[in-house]
């Protein structure tokens, strides 16, 4: 009987088992594609950044935000993107930021949209409007309502992708040194008021000066300024405020659902594989709804401690005031938008999402604060 060789066959099959194993190695690769960025060595690519703020290192809200967003950014990617976050004046001035992300020397920033009014007039809108959109409003006009195309269009000839990052609700009219009785009382008035609020107050009257968070304690206590607005109860106590002004006014008309933002670099952005992209952005909006809640949450316990620990006198506008300043507000945003096409657009814009949300909210949140206040007779 003729003896069969076998070992033909069986290499044979083995070498088939080596050439699927091998294309089924190069199609896992493949379907990786090119989110997953791998150097030659075959590790992943890692990216280092920087993150500048307008704002002091870790200050309550403002500060760690950024912060709390970069390591979980961190965290997301598994150590592939590590950002270090630099305060005000550490790597660049508080007001240096959108120039520092913008030529590249930072690839991140966190900030206040209004702080660049004087490069992008439109950019105003992605902070605050006096008497517009609240919190609620503006996060869904941004995320919902075209807000942030908008936003990312007036961006683009600078180089920067924008991103809502964090809100801070309704803020406080401010800290005065003298009680606010009539529109008289505006006249004069030195007043530390960013954005569209401060171009209210000089036609009121006043003078709006713009000062970093940094240095406003010193700035109101020396008499630099008369007055001051900066955030809220919670940020304000922690600046000690109530220590050097007489009155807490409220409301806080000039910012009604105050929007921070962070900025990107764009071609640092788009060095980024897809997936570190996506965790960019889901990043900036945990952050932008996480720091409205941290707001709402610290806020009333901070406003109890400067009213019953500290003294604080706590005080409404007067509504003479409120209406003569709205007034005013609506003659600036009018003239703006008729000399500039950018900032018509946008207010447009803005105009229509608040046509369509005040009704409602009239019957929803305003209708229900109200019966929430009713007490049986």
């Amino acid at each position: 009987m003729k003896k069969i060789n076998w070992y033909p066959p069986i290499i044979l099959g083995l070498l088939a088992l080596l050439v699927i194993t091998f294309g089924a190695l190069v199609a896992s690769r493949a379907s990786l594609g090119p989110a997953q960025h791998f150097t030659a060595s075959g590790d992943q690519e890692t990216f280092e950044w920087k993150l500048v703020t307008t704002w002091p290192k870790n200050f309550p809200g403002l500060g760690s935000a950024p912060e709390r967003f970069a390591k979980k950014v961190e965290v997301m990617s598994g150590g592939r993107l590590k950002i270090k976050v630099y305060g005000a004046g550490e790597l660049v001035p508080a007001m240096g930021v959108f120039g520092a992300v913008s030529e590249g020397a930072a690839q991140m920033g966190h900030g206040a949209a209004y702080y660049w009014k004087g490069k992008v007039p439109a950019a105003q809108f992605f902070t605050a409007v006096p008497f517009g959109l609240n919190a609620q409003e503006m996060n869904g006009w941004l995320h919902h309502g075209g807000g942030l195309q908008l936003w990312e269009e007036i961006y683009a000839p600078f180089d920067l992708i924008p991103m809502a990052g964090g809100s801070t609700g309704v803020q406080m009219a401010g800290w005065f040194n003298k009680q606010i009785n009539s529109v008289d009382d505006l006249k004069g008035l030195k007043m530390r008021i960013p954005g569209l609020g401060g171009e209210v107050l000089n036609r009121a009257g006043g003078t709006a000066v713009t000062i970093p968070g940094g240095e406003l304690y010193t700035a109101l206590q020396t008499g630099v300024i008369d007055a001051t607005e900066w955030v809220g109860p919670y940020n304000d106590l922690a600046f000690g405020f109530y220590q050097i002004a007489d009155y807490y006014y409220y409301p806080g008309w000039h910012e009604p659902g105050s929007i921070l933002e962070f900025i990107v670099n764009k071609t640092a952005f788009e060095k980024l594989p897809k997936d570190l992209q996506a965790i960019v952005r889901t990043a900036a909006r945990d952050a932008n709804q996480d720091m409205l809640d941290e707001y709402t949450a610290r806020n009333n316990r901070a406003l109890k401690e400067l009213v019953e620990k500290h003294g604080v006198q706590l005080k409404r506008l007067p509504a003479d005031v409120l209406a003569h300043l709205k007034t005013i507000n609506t003659e600036i945003m009018e003239e703006t938008a008729a000399k500039d096409p950018q900032f018509a657009r946008v207010y447009e814009a803005f105009q229509e999402f608040e046509r369509e949300v005040i009704p409602y909210h009239q019957i929803s949140e305003e209708a229900y604060f109200q019966a929430r206040a009713l007490e049986e007779e």
